[in-house]
C-alpha cells in the first residue's frame, strides 16, 4: 500500500473541502427566510429527487434495502440528527466555535477507529497531522467563542459523533453495496421524517431568490453531488482519514466569508490556513507497510492468483 494518497484521492479530498465548505454560507442565507427543519427538508427532498430516479433506473436496490437497519442508521448519523442539531446550536453560539467544534470530527473519528479496532487506525504521523490541523483550523475562526448555553454546546458535541460515526457505518456496514443507493434512501428517508415538520413551518411568504438558490445549490451540489463524492473518498482513503476535510471546510467557509461577505482576512487566517493544508496533509498519508510485510501481502496476493 502507497504511503501517499492516490491521485484520485487528493481530488476528491480537494473536491469535497470546496463542497462541504460552502454550505456555511449558503445556510446562513436560507435560515434568515426559514426553521431549520424547513432547510433540511427541502435540501434531502431535493437531494432525494435528483438520486432516487437513477438509483431506481440504475440499480438493483435489493441489497440495500437488505440492509435497511444500517440505511436507517446512516440516515439518522450522518443526515438527519447533525443538520438539525448544527442548525439550531449555530442560533446560540458564534459560528467561529461551531467551525472549531465540529473540526473535532477526525480526532473523535481517530478514536472511534483505536476502540472498534480495524485498518482504519492511525499511525503517530497521522495523529500529528490531526492536532496540526485542528491548530490551523483554531487560527482560522479566531477568538470569536461566545455561547448563550451550554446546550448549544453538547449539540453540537452530538454533531462531532455523529460525523465521526456516520462514515465508519458506511465502510464498515454498508460496504459492497450500490452507494447511489445507500445516498438516495438516506436522504429520502430524511426528507420523509422531516416532512410534517416542514409543512407545519413552513414559510407564510415565498423566499427571497436568494435563499431559494441557497437551496438548490445545497440540494443538488452539496447533498446529492456531495454525497456519492463523499462515499467514492471513505472507499479511498477510509472512514477517519475522509473525515480531516472538517479542517479545511473552515479554510473555504472563510474565503468566501470574505469575498462575498465583505469580512476581513487576517494573518491569523492565512497561519491557520496554511496548518490546516500540512495537518490534512500529514493525516491523510497512508501509513508505510514495512518491507516484511509489503513482501508478504505480495506473496499472499500471488497465492491467490495463482
Amino acid at each position: 500500500m502507497p504511503s501517499h494518497v492516490t491521485r484520485r484521492g487528493l481530488l476528491l479530498f480537494a473536491a469535497m473541502s470546496v463542497i462541504w465548505g460552502v454550505p456555511y454560507l449558503l445556510i446562513r442565507v436560507a435560515v434568515a427566510e426559514m426553521s431549520p427543519p424547513v432547510l433540511v427538508f427541502a435540501r434531502t427532498g431535493l437531494g432525494a429527487a435528483i438520486l432516487l430516479p437513477v438509483a431506481l433506473l440504475r440499480v438493483d436496490l435489493r441489497p440495500v434495502v437488505r440492509r435497511w437497519r444500517w440505511v436507517v442508521a446512516f440516515a439518522l448519523v450522518e443526515i438527519a440528527v447533525p443538520w438539525v442539531l448544527l442548525s439550531s446550536a449555530e442560533q446560540r453560539i458564534s459560528s467561529s466555535l461551531a467551525g472549531l467544534l465540529v473540526a473535532g470530527v477526525p480526532l473523535v473519528g481517530a478514536a472511534t477507529a483505536v476502540i472498534i479496532g480495524g485498518a482504519d487506525r492511525l499511525g503517530r504521523r497521522q495523529l500529528s497531522g490531526l492536532l496540526i490541523g485542528f491548530a490551523g483550523v483554531a487560527a482560522i475562526v479566531g477568538g470569536d467563542f461566545q455561547a448563550e448555553s451550554v446546550l448549544a454546546i453538547v449539540q453540537v458535541a452530538i454533531v462531532v459523533v455523529c460525523y465521526a460515526v456516520g462514515p465508519f457505518i458506511l465502510a464498515r456496514r454498508l460496504a459492497g453495496v450500490s452507494s447511489i443507493g445507500v445516498m438516495a434512501l438516506a436522504l429520502s428517508l430524511t426528507a420523509l421524517l422531516y416532512a410534517p415538520v416542514a409543512v407545519v413551518q413552513w414559510p407564510s411568504s415565498t423566499p427571497s431568490g436568494a435563499a431559494l438558490a441557497s437551496i438548490a445549490i445545497l440540494g443538488v451540489v452539496c447533498t446529492a453531488a456531495a454525497f456519492l463524492l463523499f462515499a467514492a473518498l471513505i472507499g479511498e482513503v477510509g472512514p477517519v482519514r475522509a473525515t480531516v476535510i472538517t479542517y479545511v471546510n473552515p479554510a473555504v467557509a472563510a474565503v468566501l466569508g470574505v469575498l462575498v461577505l465583505g469580512e476581513t482576512l487576517t494573518a491569523p487566517m492565512l497561519v491557520g490556513f496554511g496548518l490546516a493544508i500540512v495537518g490534512s496533509t500529514l493525516a491523510t498519508r497512508r501509513p508505510e507497510v514495512p518491507d516484511a510485510d509489503a513482501a508478504a501481502i505480495e506473496a499472499a496476493e500471488a497465492t491467490e492468483t495463482a
